[in-house]
């Protein structure tokens, strides 16, 4: 009788964690879904995985030390993204993950260093919040940071 129940729990438990690892494979999709759009310049594959009236928030320190701390809706990272020359090279290198998820409620906490035309430019996290809708994640809210210290080991 003492093994039946261990077993039983242990195969719950696998059955527990590989739904969790799936849930967070789907998750780390939308986000990197989301990232080839960005480099694609494509505001249209870039909806496919963000909410309706999604905000988005940018902070970090400017030269004198003082924290900034800025807010846009996505339609005007849509419009910048699609306008950006063929001339310009811009690449955001997704460098760490950390995914945490409760039931519909999703957070992709993705470090990353953002480069152009082949020069470092920042680096910073990116925090995904996520609402899992009937089976879809989508990106409800997005705040990033952004620096340039201590970003790439010398």
């Amino acid at each position: 009788m003492g093994k039946a129940i261990f077993l039983i729990s242990f195969l719950g438990c696998l059955t527990l964690l590989t739904a969790q690892n799936d849930a967070e494979a789907e998750v780390k999709k939308v986000v990197e879904t989301f990232f080839d759009a960005f480099h694609d310049q494509d505001s249209v594959a870039m909806k496919k995985v963000v909410g309706d009236n999604v905000l988005l928030q940018t902070t970090g320190r400017n030269k004198a030390g003082e924290t900034q701390f800025k807010s846009q809706k996505i339609e005007n990272l849509y419009r910048s993204i699609v306008s950006i020359p063929d001339s310009v090279q811009f690449q955001e290198k997704l460098t760490s993950w950390s995914i945490q998820i409760d039931r519909t409620m999703a957070n992709a906490w993705v470090g990353y260093e953002f480069w152009i035309n082949g020069e470092f430019s920042h680096c910073g996290i990116n925090s995904f919040q996520m609402v899992n809708f009937d089976g879809d994640w989508k990106i409800v809210y997005l705040i990033d940071t952004r620096g340039r210290a201590g970003c790439i080991e010398d």
